[in-house]
């Protein structure tokens, strides 16, 4: 089967190097890629969301599933671009179609499918302009801090958590009235604080049946001890040793299958992955948001402790048939730590030359932001290279990780040294 992934960055170099390992494959596409997915396909330089050339692509390779890597496709409708395309309905498209995509695409669609299934999470209520005074009046109600979220896509940056009330009055006034994080806050949603330890639990669904994936913890913060901005990611963390098999029940009975049903109930279609943010509060999961797509870093953790042949389990999620496929996982923890750009998350300079990558031993390197120039691999991003092993338990894996990262270098390069501290 020929295979296209859309996507440059860790998640799906991750998803490439697994693809890649199933003798159901016959070739493997990935666009736009980067310098790492390159070993296992070949790189198409074509952006995610230019449906038409990825139109002609899929046509003249013959490509029969296509894998959505981040959200932004997904949100604009690839998965209905396809099923209204009578060239490529018959394709699959693993990502849920437009409106499935706004469990991510809008923070208050995801909230009323909470409330509407009974699934546990935070008391809400959301505002707009036009009602910004009542805004002010419901922040008054809650006790500090303070959680604003823009409703709509604001690439992972949208969320602000602030102890003073004043000072969240001010900034739901700059996200509404002065759209601090542009047409993503035009509307806002506010919600209790929720206080605890979260982690991240993923399924692949045909929208009836679904198989659990393993869990992750990953790390947001740029700074060590989780201070700082927020980032896409610095490092992850599977299986999370919290979560023991009486909490994993509780996070399946109330979250994940009520969820998968209430589509269904909803009459959503949905095909593909669903990543569950979940805090845990004393000992009882709540859900803080959902994404329509699978985590990054967490991905980088998550597909290297999958046993089975994942490219049979996308093609089963494609077919309908995911009642007929069980997964296997492998029991050694695996842990990542990404390395990034000197001034990431704000401004960092690319086309960095890095070194050191051809003599990292018992690790796996996914690119995050790299390209190839000249035959040198340099930085094309602001988080550039996971640095993923294997480990009897999180430490040990941890240990591998930074003793390899003391291989590699790049001008400016940053790590957090401290991912699992709180574990």
């Amino acid at each position: 089967m020929n295979v296209l992934i859309l996507g440059s960055g860790g998640r799906e170099h991750a998803f490439a190097w697994k693809i890649a390992q199933s003798n159901l494959l016959n070739k493997l596409f990935i666009a736009p890629g980067n310098a790492g997915t390159m070993q296992f396909g070949t790189n198409l330089n074509i952006n995610p969301t230019n449906f038409k050339a990825l139109k002609q692509t899929v046509v003249q390779n013959n490509i029969e599933l296509v894998v959505v890597g981040p959200e932004d496709p997904l949100v604009k409708g690839i998965h209905d671009f396809f099923l209204n395309d009578p060239e490529l309905k018959n394709i699959a498209v693993i990502g849920p179609q437009k409106q499935a995509a706004q469990l991510e695409g809008s923070k208050e669609f995801a909230k009323e499918f909470m409330v509407r299934h009974n699934i546990p999470t935070a008391a809400y209520k959301s505002f707009t302009t036009e009602n910004l005074e009542e805004g002010y009046q419901f922040l008054e109600t809650l006790r500090p801090p303070y959680v604003l979220k823009a409703d709509g896509l604001a690439a992972g940056k949208g969320v602000l958590i602030l102890t003073d009330l004043q000072e969240a009055k001010d900034e739901l006034n700059e996200m509404l009235t002065n759209q601090k994080f542009g047409a993503a806050s035009s509307k806002v949603v506010i919600e209790e604080f929720l206080d605890g330890i979260e982690l991240s639990c993923f399924v692949l669904t045909d929208g009836k049946s679904y198989v659990n994936l393993p869990n992750a913890k990953d790390y947001k913060r740029i700074g060590e001890g989780d201070t700082g901005l927020n980032t896409g990611g610095m490092g992850a963390v599977s299986p999370v040793p919290f979560a023991n098999d009486t909490f994993m029940e509780k996070i399946e009975e109330r979250v994940i299958k009520p969820t998968v049903e209430g589509l269904q109930k909803d009459n959503i279609p949905y095909k593909g992955f669903i990543f569950f943010g979940i805090i845990k509060v004393g000992n009882e999961p709540k859900v803080i948001e959902y994404n329509c797509r699978m985590g990054d870093p967490e991905t980088e953790v998550v597909i290297p402790r999958i046993e089975s042949d994942f490219l049979e389990l996308l093609i089963a999620a494609g077919n309908n048939e995911l009642h007929t496929k069980t997964i296997q996982f492998k029991e050694e923890s695996a842990c990542t730590v990404m390395l990034v750009s000197g001034g990431y998350p704000e401004a960092y300079e690319k086309g960095k030359v890095i070194n050191g990558l051809d003599v990292v031993e018992n690790a796996i390197l996914f690119h995050a932001g790299t390209s190839l120039i000249n035959n040198k691999i340099v930085t094309n991003g602001g988080r550039v290279i996971a640095v993923t092993s294997y480990g009897s338990d999180f430490k040990q894996a941890l240990k591998q990780s930074y003793q390899n990262i003391e291989k590699i270098s790049f001008d400016n390069m940053n790590f957090r040294k401290d991912i699992g501290f709180d574990l």
